[in-house]
């Protein structure tokens, strides 16, 4: 197949690891695959790619690197010319803008379009009203749209009627965590508890340094350590420093080695507001990391098995999380049988053969629908 992926960058987050992970694997089993970030500023790409990915950016296509909403048009058009081009039998895109973009470069084209919610958009306070008004008139033209989670999808079909098909498919498991491996339990400290995504107000960071603080006294042998990098930098580090933790919370940065950090430490803690599907959950589950997690919207509660193979706690009660850590840092065994369980569990659900079928999948549905 030819398969075209678009993305917004190819910066470090989530939607970008994902992006990266596919066009590898499709890559790499045959297909011929194109990639093409869409961000006007160009960027770099901070995952690995195959060599036999083409990596086309728009910005270079359209020789514009220009805001505003001329440079916008232009490079609208261009994308139009580039999927026209390119002659894929598929066209997949991720998040909303470049959904959008993406409906409006391939109207009256031959190739069909799978456009992708990276996060959870009933919940989502971070895209504007434009571009929900945008998603609301656009994505009933798209042959295919997909959300994550099961938890997901009712709710944005009642927020977006009119879509053809919806689709929820998980983000896959990269290969090498398939048989990586698992952390292994200290019978002594020093020991981490991790935490890792963008220092941003959804990720509540702030609310998780003041339940460690509660608890830092009980167990001094464990340490805080949130990988990640963002906006909230000051305010945390300030926070950190007014609670006197300097020596036992720690804010390295952002890692380009995310599974390595992660092996480094005990126990991981997902303390987030909202989700979509939180990679970093299910990558600290697949290496066997014991885990507490918010029961937030969404993705922790269908990666956990409703709780069997993490510890769920309702999503922002404080004392709820404070008593679920406590649970884990003072119980070895707990820890141990957590970490064995939930990494089997994952490893079996999302093994990237099992997601890329569910691709396939898809990509019969949105090609044996055009004429």
């Amino acid at each position: 197949m030819k398969i075209l992926m678009l993305v917004s960058s190819m910066h470090a987050g989530g939607a970008e690891r994902v992006a990266a992970t596919l066009v590898n694997a499709w890559a790499e089993r045959g297909d011929e695959v194109t990639l093409t970030p869409t961000y006007s500023s160009k960027g770099s790409c901070f995952y690995p790619l195959s060599d036999k990915v083409r990596l086309a950016w728009l910005a270079d296509l359209a020789g514009t690197r220009a805001s505003g909403a001329v440079a916008a048009f232009k490079r609208l058009l261009t994308l139009r010319r580039h999927v026209r081009d390119t002659r894929p039998d598929v066209v997949v895109s991720f998040l909303t803008n470049v959904n959008v973009a993406a409906i409006l470069a391939t109207r009256g084209l031959r190739a069909p379009l799978i456009v992708c919610e990276r996060t959870n958009p009933t919940v989502d306070t971070t895209t504007g009203q434009v571009w929900r008004r945008l998603r609301r008139l656009l994505y009933p033209r798209a042959d295919m749209v997909t959300v994550q989670a099961e938890a997901t999808a009712g709710p944005f079909a009642r927020q977006v009627p009119g879509i053809k098909r919806l689709a929820v498919i998980p983000n896959p498991l990269p290969a090498p965590l398939l048989d990586a491996p698992l952390v292994a339990q200290r019978d002594d400290g020093p020991r981490e508890l991790l935490a890792m995504g963008r220092l941003v107000p959804d990720k509540q960071f702030d609310l998780l340094i003041d339940v460690y603080a509660e608890l830092a006294p009980r167990f001094p042998d464990w340490n805080l350590r949130i990988w990640g990098e963002g906006p909230q930098r000051a305010a945390l580090e300030s926070q950190v420093a007014r609670l006197g933790l300097q020596e036992r919370i720690s804010l390295p940065g952002r890692t380009e080695t995310p599974w390595e950090a992660l092996a480094q430490g005990q126990a991981f803690v997902l303390s987030s507001a909202v989700e979509g599907f939180p990679n970093v959950l299910l990558e600290a589950m697949a290496l066997g990391l014991p885990s507490v997690a918010f029961d937030c919207p969404s993705g922790p509660r269908e990666m956990t098995r409703d709780g069997q193979d993490a510890l769920l706690v309702p999503a922002g009660e404080r004392g709820a999380l404070r008593d679920a850590l406590r649970r884990l840092l003072e119980d070895q065994a707990l820890r141990t049988q957590l970490g064995a369980r939930g990494a089997q569990a994952v490893r079996q659900r999302y093994a990237l053969a099992s997601v890329l079928s569910e691709w396939d999948a898809l990509f019969d549905a949105v090609r044996g629908a055009r004429p």
